[in-house]
């Protein structure tokens, strides 16, 4: 079997596993993956936090503990979630040394019922910093109106940052724009920019979901050749977007001053449609200092027959651009499908805690001691 998961991090792509489990952890599982599909990264989100706690594996005798100390169904979940992003960031330690503090990243949500009440989200985000208490974690803060200016905030505190469900491409500017804010605030503090680092999480395949949806709908044949064209054009122009940015007067002075850049990572890269090859969304956005999250199915694909042909994004944004330009030509509203993603995302994040404080809840109640 070639190594197509070596040929991708050789290109500058960091593979992070989107998904964590307490059985993950403990199996062994997760440093196998490090040891062998080059895995340098993990990513979590109410979701998967969710599937994790309700299959159960592992938790009952934590559960059985925090019932017995009578504590809130939301103090029940942050300890779970927090003892399992620790013991995942302890993993990934070795990592974290080897590349200088740039991988080896594990990265933990604010409660997603914040999204867009931006001083409670600073709240939490300096709280699960100081739960974790781990240098390579990266919280994850929603790129909402409400979450640019948090992530300035939290950044100028000196705790690095995973900003989640950017969908647009002026959002994505925007974020970076609240990223450098933040750095020029830590600058003022005094505080070390080396050892502040940041991603920006732009979603893939839930572009094309909606996109396509709409183009089925039209039902031309004009249509129907844009079909799974939105995604990568989008991300190829944020990535435009990215070096432009980082090429500025405004970067330069930071650059200067000790700071990293704030990674592109691709995700929500699991392909959704059966019409597209499985790894299509790793295959065509390969370019050096990227992020690549994937679900196991997609990790465990690319690894099988993933097509890693060298940098499949330079060169391509006059096409990007003509793919955009059709899809608008067709009336489809890129500004309303980026809207719709958005507001999509957080109401999903949120779904998937409600969902969570409910198992969890029902789990601390059958495991309460009786009284005495």
């Amino acid at each position: 079997m070639t190594d197509a998961l070596k040929r991708l991090s050789d290109e500058g792509v960091a593979i992070w596993l989107d998904d964590l489990s307490r059985k993950r952890i403990t199996s062994g599982n997760l440093a196998e993956l490090i040891d062998q599909q080059h895995v340098v990264g993990v990513t979590t989100n109410p979701s998967i936090f969710q599937k994790a706690i309700s299959a159960g594996d592992g938790y009952e005798q934590q559960l059985a503990d925090l019932a017995a100390r009578k504590v809130t169904v939301e103090e029940a979940i942050r300890m779970i979630t927090t003892a399992d992003v620790r013991d995942a960031a302890d993993i990934l330690r070795p990592v974290f040394d080897a590349t200088g503090g740039q991988d080896g990243r594990v990265s933990i949500e604010v409660d997603p019922r914040l999204a867009h009440h931006t001083t409670p989200t600073i709240a939490e985000a300096k709280q699960l910093a100081w739960l974790v208490d781990r240098p390579n974690t990266l919280i994850k803060i929603p790129a909402t109106k409400a979450g640019l200016p948090a992530i300035t905030e939290v950044i100028g505190l000196g705790i690095s940052v995973n900003v989640t469900l950017i969908f647009s491409l002026e959002r994505y500017r925007e974020v970076m724009d609240a990223y450098l804010a933040g750095l020029e605030k830590a600058k003022a503090a005094g505080l070390d920019l080396s050892l502040i680092r940041s991603v920006a999480s732009f979603f893939v395949s839930r572009v094309d979901t909606e996109i396509d949806k709409r183009l089925e709908k039209l039902g031309t044949d004009e249509a129907k050749a844009l079909k799974g064209k939105a995604a990568l054009a989008n991300a190829r122009l944020a990535y435009e977007a990215y070096e432009e940015v980082f090429s500025s007067d405004r970067w330069a002075a930071l650059d200067k001053a000790g700071a990293n850049k704030q990674r592109p990572l691709w995700a929500s890269t699991g392909v959704k449609d059966p019409a597209f090859k499985d790894t299509l969304y790793v295959d065509e956005l390969v370019a050096p200092g990227t992020v690549n999250t994937m679900p196991e199915a997609t990790l465990e694909a690319t690894a099988d027959h993933g097509g890693i042909t060298g940098d499949t994004v330079h060169g391509t944004y006059d096409a990007a651009r003509a793919d955009l330009e059709a899809l608008a030509k067709l009336g489809i509203s890129y500004d309303d499908v980026v809207k719709v993603l958005e507001d999509e995302g957080v109401e999903k994040f949120e779904a998937s805690w409600n969902d969570l404080l409910k198992s969890t809840e029902a789990e601390l109640e059958r495991l309460a001691p009786s009284e005495g």
